[in-house]
């Protein structure tokens, strides 16, 4: 019995803190209030994937997070909603600090996640293997209208309403090229850089899919932000 008041004492305390915050009585950090924008150049905590999954209906919430990061990036109008594989709330993202082989459409989950991934985990890692940044990623593309593994049947792919980015490979400042396909079985740096840099976008992204996956994905790393956890 004193072990159900104890918790539901605890329960009441929990839930009158996070009222506050909300209504904005109490004051706490902006990276530890689940209401207050994501801001990319804070470390991710346990409350990001919440942040994260409150963008996908608010563009507004979108857009500043996108601000503290380098991305350029520009909104696309809504495509018809009789289309397809219809896109709306999409972004064309050109590139960053980071310059990318070519622009990529984005839904806004994507691009603030690849925004994460590259400040918190793809320049950490580059830095711990090689002492040195990555300059530019090369990737196959995002947005595709299609179903999963172009099946005829079955359910449409995330990369159908641009919510996955396949990554190829990278290029570090001293003109290095890391391959997916040429260096995942490496067994020196740049394998390592390479497991290093998969099993860290797990942290940022919901699906990660490499060579270890199966052989359709043998030269990329697939990411999104879809609604299954899965790294691979």
């Amino acid at each position: 019995m004193r072990g159900s008041t104890v918790f539901l004492a605890l329960l009441l305390i929990c839930a009158g803190t996070v009222f506050s915050v909300w209504r904005g009585w109490l004051d706490v950090p902006g990276r530890w209030n689940p209401w207050a924008p994501l801001d990319v150049r804070e470390p991710p905590n346990l409350l990001t994937s919440f942040k994260l999954w409150r963008l996908q209906e608010d563009p507004s919430l979108c857009d500043q997070a996108l601000q503290t990061s380098t991305l350029r990036y520009a909104h696309q109008a809504d495509s018809a909603p009789d289309a397809k594989c219809p896109l709306t709330d999409t972004l064309r993202v050109q590139g960053g600090d980071v310059v990318l082989s070519s622009s990529f459409l984005s839904s806004c989950r994507l691009a603030v996640a690849y925004a994460l991934f590259d400040v918190h985990a793809l320049q950490p890692a580059a830095q711990a293997v090689f002492g040195q940044k990555v300059v530019q990623i090369d990737h196959l593309g995002s947005f595709a209208c299609r179903n999963v593994y172009n099946r005829s049947e079955g359910r449409l792919s995330q990369h159908a309403s641009a919510n996955a980015l396949d990554i190829a490979g990278f290029r570090l400042a001293d003109g290095r090229r890391i391959s997916v396909l040429k260096d995942w079985k490496d067994d020196g740096a740049n394998g390592q850089f390479l497991r290093l840099v998969r099993d860290e976008a797990c942290k940022q992204f919901n699906t990660v899919l490499g060579p270890d996956y199966n052989a359709a994905h043998r030269n990329h790393f697939h990411v999104d932000m879809g609604r299954w956890q899965v790294c691979r």
